[in-house]
C-alpha cells in the first residue's frame, strides 16, 4: 500500500508523463497566424485594463481616476465597465487556447510537427501581461490586506496577533479598503512577505496607489522567476520547454490572479521553483555532493548548489508554508542519490531541516515578526471562508443543506468538523505515498511534488481559483498525458471567467447583460477572423507525439 515494493512500470501516477520531444520552429503561415494570435490576446489584455477602472477591485479612498472626465468614465458606466472586462478576459483565454495549437498540437492528432520558439512565447506573454501591470487590480482585494498588514509591521506593531482595524484604527485610509471579513484577523502570511511589504510600507507610507504598484513589481518578480524556472525543470523532465511555459506561465489563472490579482502565489510559486531547478542540478548532477556518508565522495560545488536551492525553498515557505512539501521531495531525491537506505534518507532528511531551520530562524528574527506566524491559529485564519471549491467544505455545505431541507437542521459546522480532518489525513497520505514514489525511483520529485500539491489543494479547507495554480505550474513541466492536460486546460479556462473583476459580487441582471454582450462581441470577433486565426484544427500539421526513451539503471521510471 505504501510502495516500498521497489519500481516498476506499473505505477498509475507515473502514467501520466511521457517523453516529448522538441520542434522546429513555425513556418511563414503559421507564424502570421500567430501574430493575429498574439494581437488578439492583446486587445483582450487592453479591455481588461480600460474596464478595470471602473470594473477592477478599486480602492474605497484614493482611487485616482474618481471624478476624471474621461478615465473616470468607466466607474460612472457599470454595465459597460463590467462589459469590457468580461470580454477581454474572454478573448486572452481564447487566444491562449489558440496559441496552444501551436504549443501542445491537438490531442486528437498528437504533437505539433512545428512549434512556437522560445523568443515568440516570450514576446507573447510580455505583450499580454504589460496592459494588466498597469491596470488597477482586478479579481481580488488581497493587496488591500497586504497594505494594512505591512503597515502594522511598519509601525512596530505584531500582525500575527492583531488584524487591521485594532492596530490602525477602522477608519484608516488603509482599514476602510480591506474586506470586511479580514478587518479583524491577523495575518496568515510568513514573515518574508510581511518584511517585503514593511519596506514598501516604509516607502509609500498611506499612498495606496504607490503601494499596489510595489507590490505588483514583488509579483512579477515572483513570475520572473517562474518564467526562468520553469522551462528548465521542463527540459530536466523530457517536456518541451515552449509547451510547460504554455501552461504554466501563459496560463489565465497566473495572468489574471498573479499578475493583475497581486496575489503572492507568485513569489512563492517563483522561489520554489528556482529552488528545487537549482537543487536539483547538484542532485541530478555527475558531480558527487560534498556530504560524507557511506559510498560516496566529497567534491566540487554541487553542496553549494544544494544548499541554494533548499535555502530558496525554505523562504518560498516564509511566504506560504505549503511549499515545505517541496523540501520533502527533494530529500527523498537525495536520499536515492545516496544510496536509498534508510540512513541516506536519515541524513538527508538532517541536512535539509538544518537548513530549514537556519532560513525559518533568519528571516523571522532579522524581520522583527518572530515566530507568531507558526501558531496553528494564525496560520488556520483563511479558514473562515467556506470555499466550494473545497472537496471536504463543498462536501459539508452539501450535507448541511440536505438536513436544512429535510428538517433534521443544520448540522454543517458539526459535518466540516469531520470532513476537513479526514481530507487532511488523505492528502497526507498521498503525499507519504508520493514521497516513497520518489524514493524508490517511480516518479520524478517535481511529478510527486505536483501530485501532491494538486490533492493538498482539492483537500484544502479553503480553495481560491489561484491555489490551482499550485498544482498546474509544476506539473505542466512534468505531466504530458491528455488525462492531465485537457482537464488542466479546461478548469484553468472555465475558473478564470468565474470570478468578477472587482473581487466580489455585481447585481446579477448586469452579469446577464454582460454575459451576453461578452458572446454576442466574441462570436462577432470569431466569425470575422475565421480564415485569419486557427480557430479550426488542420490535418496533416502532427505527429505522434511522445517517444520512448531508453532507461539507465538508477534513474526514475518514467524519465529518459
Amino acid at each position: 500500500m505504501l510502495g516500498l515494493d521497489g519500481p516498476h512500470d506499473g505505477f498509475v501516477v507515473s502514467s501520466l508523463h511521457g517523453d516529448e520531444a522538441e520542434a522546429p520552429g513555425l513556418d511563414a503561415r503559421e507564424t502570421a497566424q500567430l501574430r493575429g494570435v498574439r494581437r488578439f490576446g492583446a486587445t483582450g489584455a487592453l479591455l481588461m485594463a480600460l474596464g478595470a477602472l471602473g470594473a477592477g477591485a478599486q480602492p474605497v479612498l484614493q482611487n485616482p481616476v474618481q471624478g476624471l472626465r474621461f478615465l473616470g468614465l468607466p466607474a460612472r458606466m457599470p454595465s459597460v465597465a463590467l462589459t469590457l472586462t468580461m470580454t477581454g478576459s474572454a478573448m486572452v483565454v481564447l487566444a491562449w487556447l489558440l496559441l496552444g495549437r501551436f504549443a501542445v498540437g491537438s490531442f486528437r492528432e498528437g504533437s505539433p510537427v512545428r512549434r512556437l520558439t522560445r523568443s515568440q512565447l516570450d514576446r507573447t506573454l510580455l505583450l499580454w501581461v504589460i496592459p494588466l501591470t498597469i491596470a488597477p487590480p482586478m479579481f481580488s482585494k488581497d493587496v488591500y490586506s497586504y497594505l494594512a498588514q505591512s503597515e502594522i509591521a511598519a509601525r512596530g506593531l505584531d500582525p500575527y496577533a492583531i488584524g487591521p482595524a485594532q492596530a490602525l484604527g477602522v477608519d484608516d485610509v488603509l482599514t476602510r479598503t480591506v474586506p470586511t471579513i479580514w478587518r479583524d484577523t491577523p495575518a496568515p502570511y510568513g514573515p518574508l512577505f510581511i518584511w517585503l511589504g514593511k519596506g514598501i510600507s516604509g516607502l509609500t507610507g498611506d499612498n495606496i496607489v504607490a503601494g499596489i504598484f510595489l507590490h505588483r513589481l514583488l509579483a512579477l518578480a515572483g513570475v520572473a522567476l517562474i518564467v526562468w524556472a520553469l522551462p528548465r525543470l521542463a527540459r530536466r523532465c523530457g517536456v518541451a520547454a515552449v509547451t510547460a511555459l504554455w501552461l504554466g506561465a501563459a496560463n489565465p489563472l497566473l495572468l489574471f490572479h498573479l499578475v493583475a490579482g497581486i496575489h503572492n502565489e507568485a513569489l512563492m510559486i517563483g522561489l520554489m521553483l528556482a529552488g528545487m531547478e537549482i537543487a536539483l542540478r547538484a542532485v541530478e548532477g555527475p558531480d558527487p555532493i560534498r556530504f560524507r556518508i557511506p559510498g560516496t565522495a566529497a567534491g566540487g560545488g554541487s553542496l553549494a548548489l544544494l544548499l541554494a536551492g533548499s535555502g530558496l525553498i525554505a523562504l518560498s515557505a516564509t511566504v506560504k508554508i505549503p511549499t515545505l512539501l517541496a523540501l520533502g521531495f527533494l530529500g527523498m531525491a537525495l536520499a536515492r542519490r545516496w544510496g536509498g537506505t534508510f540512513r541516506a534518507v536519515c541524513a538527508a532528511a538532517a541536512l535539509l531541516t538544518a537548513v530549514t531551520v537556519v532560513v525559518v530562524f533568519a528571516v523571522s528574527l532579522l524581520s522583527g515578526l518572530g515566530f507568531g506566524w507558526l501558531n496553528p491559529d494564525t496560520l488556520g485564519t483563511a479558514n473562515e471562508v467556506r470555499s466550494w471549491m473545497s472537496l471536504p467544505t463543498l462536501l459539508g455545505l452539501g450535507t448541511g443543506l440536505a438536513g436544512v431541507l429535510l428538517g433534521l437542521g443544520d448540522h454543517t459546522t458539526a459535518v466540516l468538523s469531520l470532513t476537513r480532518p479526514i481530507a487532511s489525513l488523505a492528502a497526507a497520505f498521498v503525499a507519504l505515498r508520493m514521497l516513497i514514489a520518489v524514493l524508490v525511483g517511480r516518479i520524478h520529485p517535481i511529478g510527486a511534488l505536483g501530485v501532491s500539491l494538486g490533492v493538498l489543494v482539492l483537500l484544502f479547507p479553503v480553495v481560491q481559483p489561484w491555489y490551482l495554480l499550485w498544482a498546474v505550474i509544476p506539473l505542466a513541466a512534468w505531466a504530458t498525458r491528455p488525462v492531465f492536460r485537457i482537464p488542466a486546460i479546461a478548469f484553468s479556462s472555465v475558473v478564470s471567467l468565474i470570478v468578477m473583476p472587482n473581487g466580489g459580487e455585481y447585481p446579477p441582471f448586469i452579469i446577464v447583460q454582460a454575459a451576453i454582450a461578452t458572446i454576442l462581441v466574441c462570436g462577432t470577433f470569431i466569425v470575422v477572423t475565421r480564415n485569419r486565426l486557427p480557430w479550426r484544427t488542420e490535418t496533416g500539421n502532427s505527429n505522434s507525439g511522445a517517444t520512448g526513451g531508453h532507461r539507465t539503471p538508477g534513474a526514475y521510471a518514467e524519465t529518459p
